[in-house]
């Protein structure tokens, strides 16, 4: 046991909780309408209620259990029996429990991603049964494939801090759950503009912040690789940003906010699986590259085919962690750290080829099982609200709770009538 490591192991998972309460919660609050404010954040916040449960009580075990034929994991640590204070798995320098709590901060927080996808007009106990069950037979299986020991990890595909099993498995998610669950009613009508750009910014800080825990706290104590992945984030993160703003003014002839902190945090996803395995110069490349990658998702591909992926969280996350899994491939080498891989630069033509097995597996399982998760939920409970509960908004509708006390509107006004502020109808 090393006390250095316990320590950093620490703060690294209480970061992680923040960025996802109330980082992610503040970023996608801020980008909807004012009628969707509280059941936004409701879906973050939620989220990260259920999954700690039900990772305590078996995701935890089906995740990082001891391995069955390279698919699932065992049920050794069912209800955390088993998870204590000795060193994880007897070759780590920090404690079981905080190794266990430090990936279910992953967990809880991959799932709230996917609410970004479907904001507005999902339905809530369609939400808390989709979180319980995708946990259990998506973001599972996929984590003990690429991190517990699975075929993916035997294969040798690289994954730092979760390109394929945060990001893709949570974009692609998002994207099928927003066409099974349908567009928003005005969604082509109406110009859905952020409603509070101050409330996304503080989320947006709150995510790079909180991804310094998320990233540097994967090398699971503090050492060298420890601060390569935190310089990697940082450079990464303001390359994005950058380049995004870049992108807005050269195309859009307007810099915005919303967009520098988009491109910012498409510059963190993309970085994410590589951040403990290529040098500081390839994550400056790979951070600037995720700019007009997901740029091109979101105002060309997804105008294109008129998706409603409310705030494209598979625009930025989905497209962002295929581009990170594959530079991986590319970039990744062993003269930074030996315990990762070579890749295509420096050689390795086969680590490209493992990356793609492990992106193509996260694509699949994530369309093929959210696709039956929701039918199978579809089937006892409505997918999504009626007509005049989201023209209404969700906050009144269905929680009877605003974000601004200035302008109540009460149950009894008649459905269907738009607040005065909520123009943009997110």
């Amino acid at each position: 046991m090393d006390t250095g490591d316990t320590t950093w192991m620490l703060i690294a998972t209480a970061i992680v909780i923040f960025m996802h309460v109330p980082g992610l919660a503040l970023f996608y609050g801020g980008l909807v309408s004012e009628r969707n404010v509280i059941s936004t954040m409701m879906h973050s916040f939620v989220s990260l209620l259920i999954v700690s449960v039900v990772w305590i009580l078996w995701g935890y075990s089906l995740s990082f259990g001891p391995d069955i034929g390279g698919f699932i994991g065992g049920l050794d640590y069912i209800g955390f029996n088993s998870v204590g204070d000795e060193t994880a798995f007897g070759t780590m320098t920090i404690p079981h429990y905080i190794f266990a709590i430090f990936q279910c901060a992953f967990a809880a927080i991959t799932v709230a991603i996917i609410s970004g996808g479907i904001a507005g007009r999902i339905s809530f106990p369609a939400w808390i049964a989709f979180s319980a069950l995708w946990l259990t037979f998506i973001y599972a299986p996929m984590a003990h494939w690429v991190w517990g020991g699975g075929w993916l990890f035997k294969m040798g595909e690289l994954d730092f801090a979760g390109g394929t099993v945060v990001h893709i498995l949570s974009g692609v998610s998002a994207l099928t759950a927003a066409v099974v669950i349908g567009p928003r009613f005005e969604h082509l009508k109406k110009d859905h503009a952020p409603h509070n750009i101050v409330l996304f910014l503080i989320g947006a800080a709150t995510l790079w912040f909180g991804w310094f825990g998320f990233n540097a706290g994967s090398a699971l104590g503090a050492n060298g690789v420890t601060t390569l992945a935190f310089a990697n984030t940082e450079i990464a993160a303001a390359a994005g940003g950058l380049g995004w703003l870049l992108i807005e003014w050269k195309f859009r002839k307007r810099p915005t906010l919303v967009g520098a902190a988009t491109g910012t945090i498409a510059g963190l996803v993309g970085i994410t699986p590589a951040a403990g395995f290529v040098s500081v110069p390839s994550a400056l490349i790979i951070g600037i590259a995720s700019a007009p990658i997901c740029y091109f998702a979101i105002h060309f591909v997804k105008k294109r085919f008129k998706y409603d992926d409310t705030l494209d969280a598979f625009g930025v996350h989905g497209i962002g962690g295929i581009w990170g899994a594959i530079a991986t491939g590319i970039f990744a080498t062993k003269g930074v750290n030996p315990a990762g891989n070579n890749g295509l630069l420096y050689g390795n033509l086969e680590q490209l080829l493992h990356q793609c097995v492990g992106v193509a597996t996260a694509i699949i399982l994530a369309m093929a099982g959210t696709f039956i998760i929701l039918k199978v939920i579809s089937l006892f409970v409505p997918l999504r609200v009626s007509r005049e509960d989201e023209l209404m908004g969700l906050d009144l509708s269905f929680h009877e709770e605003s974000a601004y006390n200035t302008e109540i509107q009460s149950r009894d006004s008649n459905i269907g009538s738009t607040p005065v502020r909520g123009a943009s109808n997110n």
